[in-house]
C-alpha cells in the first residue's frame, strides 16, 4: 500500500518531467542559436554579397534581365578567358530560359583586347562599355575578380570564384548555374 508522501509525489514528478519535455528543447534551441552549434541553412552555391552592390546606373540602357556579369580586367590571363567561357556555357545551358537571362561583361578602353577577340567568338555575350572612372569604381568594389549574378533591378547579390583551369572553370559554373536556375524558376520578373 502506498504511502500518502508517495501518491503526492508522483503528480509532482510528472508535472516536472511534462514541462521538462517541453521547456529543455526550447532551451537547447536557443543556445544553438545563440553559440552557433549549427550552420545556417542556404541553399545558394555563390556567396552571398553584403551589401548587395547597385549596377544599374550602368545597366540604365539595358533590358531589364537577369544576367552573369563579369569585369573585363586590364589584362586577360586564362581566369579571364575562362570567366568568359564559363559564362557562355552557363547561358546555353539555361536552354529554354535562356531568353530571361543574359552573358555580360563590363570592359572600358583600357580592357585587354585580348578579351574583346574572345567576346567576338561568343554572340550572345553583352559587352557594356564603360568610361575610365566607371571601371576604376568597379575594380575596387566586391565584384573585381569574381563573376557575379545581377537580378532584373541591377543589384549584384551573389559571386563566384574564377579558375585557372578550364576544367575548374566549367565545374564552378555549374554552381552559377544552379543558382541562376533557382532564381529563374522563382522570379516571375525578366
Amino acid at each position: 500500500m502506498a504511502t500518502a508522501i508517495e501518491t503526492q509525489s508522483k503528480p509532482k514528478r510528472a508535472l516536472l518531467v511534462l514541462l521538462a519535455a517541453f521547456i529543455v528543447p526550447v532551451i537547447l534551441a536557443r543556445l544553438a542559436l545563440d553559440f552557433s552549434w549549427f550552420e545556417q541553412a542556404a541553399t545558394n552555391k555563390g556567396e552571398l554579397l553584403q551589401p548587395v552592390e547597385n549596377v544599374q546606373p550602368l545597366l540604365a540602357d539595358q533590358t531589364p534581365k537577369w544576367r552573369v556579369m563579369y569585369i573585363v580586367p586590364a589584362t586577360c590571363n586564362s581566369e579571364c578567358e575562362n570567366a568568359i567561357y564559363a559564362m557562355q556555357q552557363v547561358w546555353l545551358a539555361l536552354g529554354k530560359e535562356s531568353d530571361r537571362a543574359q552573358p555580360a561583361v563590363f570592359l572600358s578602353a583600357a580592357s585587354d583586347p585580348k578579351a574583346m577577340a574572345i567576346l567576338h567568338e561568343y554572340q550572345h555575350i553583352n559587352a557594356v562599355s564603360l568610361t575610365r572612372e566607371q571601371m576604376q569604381a568597379l575594380t575596387e568594389s566586391q565584384l573585381n575578380g569574381h563573376l557575379f549574378l545581377v537580378d532584373t533591378q541591377g543589384s549584384a547579390m551573389l559571386r563566384y570564384p574564377l579558375y585557372n583551369l578550364r576544367q575548374d572553370a566549367v565545374m564552378g559554373s555549374r554552381d552559377v548555374l544552379a543558382d541562376l536556375r533557382k532564381l529563374l524558376k522563382l522570379s516571375r520578373i525578366g
